[in-house]
C-alpha cells in the first residue's frame, strides 16, 4: 500500500487557517479528541502546509495564542510514499500524524489510519503482540488526584497511565484524551511588578518612586481536582501474549484505544501501543 491508499484527503482534514488563535483549534481538539490540527495558509495555488498544533503544545503553552507562535515543525510524506515507509518515520520521528505535502497540503496519514490497514489485512504484518509490547508499563494509584496524574504523564512522557487499585490490580487506563476532555482555559491576570519613571536617567537613582503597577491577562490549564477513577476508562480491553498484531490491531479500532495492556491471565504483564505495533511493517 501507498499513502495515498491510507490517508485523510485534503476536504475531509479539519485545518486552522493562519492568522488565527488557539481558540481556533482548541474545540476541535476538545470535541473532536485529535491529537493535532494542521495549520494551512491559503493562497492563490491552493493551501500551503505551514505546521502542526499539538493538543500537548495548547497545555505546555497556555499564555500563547498565535497560532504561529504554537505551530511545530513535522515531518511530511507524499502520496506515493509506501505505507511500510510512512509507518518507520512515524516511529522513528515519534510523529502521530504526518501531513501529505507535494507542492500543496493534499491530506494528512496518521498512526491509526496505518493501524485500519494492519487490521483490515490491507497490510501484512506476522508475529505476535508480545514482540513488540513494551514490557515498561505507565501506572499510577486510582485514588490519584487528575492534575497529579497529569504531571505524571507529561515528567513520563507517554500519553496513558494504568491505574491500579488497593491491591495493585489493574483497575483501568487514563489517557492524556481522558484528560484533554475535562480541561479548561481559566482567564486571569498576572503582576508583572511596578513601574518606574526614568529609570535610565542619571539623576533618578535617588528616590525612584513606584508610580503603579502592570497587569497583563494570563491564561492556566484547569483540571479537575477529584481522583484519576472519575475519569479513567474501567472496561480495560487487553490482549495475551501470543495474540497477533492484526487481532491487536482490530481491538484497537473497534474500541479507538491507542494502547492496549498485555496480561497472563489477570496479571499485567506489559503494554502494546499503537505506534508499537507499526515495527511489524518493516522489520
Amino acid at each position: 500500500m501507498n499513502v495515498a491508499d491510507a490517508m485523510t484527503p485534503r476536504e475531509d482534514v479539519v485545518t486552522a487557517d493562519l492568522p488565527g488563535t488557539r481558540s481556533d483549534v482548541l474545540e476541535y481538539l476538545q470535541e473532536q479528541s485529535f491529537s493535532s490540527v494542521p495549520v494551512v495558509k491559503p493562497t492563490d495555488n491552493g493551501p500551503e502546509y505551514r505546521g502542526l498544533i499539538s493538543r500537548e503544545r495548547l497545555i505546555e503553552e497556555p499564555d500563547e495564542d498565535q497560532l504561529v507562535m504554537l505551530m511545530e515543525e513535522v515531518p511530511t510524506t507524499t502520496a506515493e510514499t509506501g505505507l511500510a515507509d510512512v509507518a518507520r518515520t512515524m516511529v522513528e520521528e515519534g510523529a502521530r500524524r504526518v501531513p501529505v505535502v507535494d507542492g500543496e497540503f493534499e491530506g494528512i496519514v496518521t498512526v491509526t489510519d496505518v493501524i485500519h490497514a494492519i487490521a483490515a489485512g490491507d497490510q501484512a504484518t506476522e508475529g505476535t503482540v508480545d514482540a513488540y509490547a513494551s514490557q515498561d508499563v505507565n501506572t499510577t494509584y486510582e485514588g490519584t488526584p487528575l492534575p497529579v496524574a497529569e504531571r505524571e504523564l507529561s515528567y513520563a512522557n507517554v500519553p496513558y497511565t494504568v491505574a491500579l487499585d488497593d491491591e495493585g490490580r489493574m483497575s483501568g487506563v487514563l489517557t492524556e484524551v481522558d484528560i484533554l476532555e475535562v480541561a479548561r482555559i481559566v482567564e486571569g491576570e498576572e503582576e508583572t511588578g511596578d513601574n518606574f519613571g526614568d529609570q535610565d536617567d542619571d539623576w533618578s537613582w535617588e528616590g525612584i518612586k513606584a508610580v503603579g503597577s502592570r497587569y497583563l491577562p494570563t491564561r492556566d490549564i484547569e483540571i479537575p481536582a477529584g481522583s484519576i477513577r472519575e475519569f479513567m476508562s474501567d472496561d480495560v480491553v487487553t490482549v495475551a501474549a501470543d495474540t497477533s498484531v492484526q487481532e491487536a490491531a482490530q481491538r484497537m479500532i473497534s474500541n479507538d484505544i491507542e494502547q492496549i495492556p498485555m496480561v497472563t491471565g489477570e496479571d499485567l504483564v506489559g503494554i502494546a501501543r499503537d505506534v508499537d505495533l507499526l515495527e511489524a511493517l518493516y522489520e
